[in-house]
C-alpha cells in the first residue's frame, strides 16, 4: 500500500497525517512545536514519524512512507537553506538535509501556505475555481496562489507572500505607520498586524488573540474595537491581493480563520479598496480546517513516486 506522510510545521504545533492511496486518513497526531529550538524541532518531527511508522507497521514495513513537510518559510533556490521563516530558528539552516538524515529517507519541503492552498484548491473550498488564493492567519501570515491546479511559486520561491508587504493605506491616527518592527527587518508588514500575536499586541488587553475574540463576542468594548480594526486591516490587505492577482476565491486558514464574523464583514469592507466597480471574489472558510495544510504536504509526493 502507498502511504504518504504529511507534516505541518507550525509556530505552536506540529501535525502529522498518514494518507493511503485514496487519501483516507490512516493516522493523525499533533505535538507542541519546540519554540526557537532547531534541534528540538528535528527531534519532534522524528518522534512523530517514528510513532506513525510503529502504528502503521503493517502498511509501511516493506516500503517506508514518503514524507512531505510544510514549513513556515521556504527554501532559497540559491543556497538550498531555509529563508523567510517566522520560526526564525530555521532560517539559514539545511533543514531538508538534516531532516533526511534524521529520518533516513528522502523528504520534500514546501511553504505551508502553498500546501494549504493546494489542498483547498484540489478538493476543498476552492474546488472548481480556476484561481485560488489561500491565506494563513496564525502565528505568522502567509499565502499561496494556485492557478489551474498548480501553485505559483515564482522565480524567487516567494509567490503569494503577501504578509511581508506593508499594510496598505495606513492610518496614522491608529499608529499604523511606520508600524511595528517585523522579524524580517522592516516595519509595518501585514504580518505584524494580522498574525495572532500581532492582533493580541494591537488589542493591548493582556490576552492572546482568541481571548480577545471571546471578549469581543461577549460585548467588551475594547476587544470589539480591536476586532473591528483587524477586519478593516484584513480587508485592505486582501484588496491588494485582488488588485494584483484577481483570484476567483480567497480561502482563509490558520487559527484566526475561525473568526466567523470576518466572512461577512471583510467582503463588505474591501469593496472600497478594490479597483473595480464590483467585486466577484469570494471569501470562504476552509473545508478541511486547520488540517488542510498537512494534506497538501502529503501530496508533495505523487502516488507514482511515494
Amino acid at each position: 500500500m502507498h502511504v504518504r506522510y504529511g507534516i505541518d510545521l507550525g509556530g505552536t504545533k506540529i501535525e502529522i497525517v498518514a494518507l493511503d492511496a485514496d487519501n483516507a486518513v490512516l493516522h493523525r497526531h499533533r505535538a507542541p512545536t519546540p519554540g526557537g529550538d532547531y534541534a528540538g524541532t528535528i527531534d519532534a518531527i522524528s518522534a512523530l514519524v517514528a510513532e506513525a511508522d510503529t502504528q502503521l507497521s503493517e502498511f509501511v514495513a516493506g516500503t517506508p512512507a514518503s514524507v512531505g513537510v510544510g514549513i513556515p518559510g521556504t527554501i532559497s533556490p540559491a543556497s538550498g537553506l531555509v529563508k523567510n521563516a517566522n520560526s526564525t530558528c530555521l532560517i539559514g539552516k539545511p533543514f531538508q538535509a538534516d531532516l533526511e538524515s534524521a529520518l533516513g529517507r528522502p523528504v520534500r519541503l514546501a511553504n505551508d501556505a502553498n500546501c494549504f492552498a493546494l489542498s483547498e484548491a484540489s478538493d476543498g473550498s476552492g474546488k472548481g475555481f480556476k484561481s485560488v488564493f489561500g491565506v494563513i492567519l496564525g502565528t505568522g501570515v502567509g499565502g499561496g496562489l494556485v492557478i489551474g491546479g498548480a501553485c505559483v511559486t515564482g522565480a524567487n520561491a516567494i509567490g503569494g507572500e503577501w504578509g511581508h508587504n506593508p499594510l496598505p493605506w495606513p492610518d496614522p491616527d491608529l499608529k499604523e505607520t511606520p508600524g511595528p518592527p517585523c522579524y524580517c527587518g522592516l516595519h509595518g508588514c501585514i504580518e505584524t498586524f494580522l498574525s495572532g500575536p500581532g492582533f493580541a499586541r494591537d488589542a493591548a488587553l493582556g490576552a492572546d488573540a482568541w481571548e480577545v475574540v471571546r471578549r469581543a463576542y461577549a460585548g467588551d468594548a475594547a476587544a470589539t474595537s480591536a476586532l473591528e480594526r483587524y477586519c478593516v486591516r484584513l480587508a485592505r490587505s486582501l484588496a491588494t491581493v485582488i488588485n494584483i492577482a484577481d483570484p476567483d476565491v480567497i480561502v482563509l486558514g490558520g487559527g484566526l480563520s475561525k473568526i466567523s464574523a470576518m466572512y461577512d464583514v471583510v467582503p463588505r469592507l474591501w469593496s472600497a479598496y478594490v479597483f473595480s466597480d464590483t467585486v466577484e471574489t469570494k471569501l470562504l472558510p476552509p473545508t478541511h480546517g486547520d488540517s488542510s495544510g498537512v494534506r497538501g504536504a502529503a501530496w508533495l509526493w505523487p502516488l507514482d513516486q511515494a
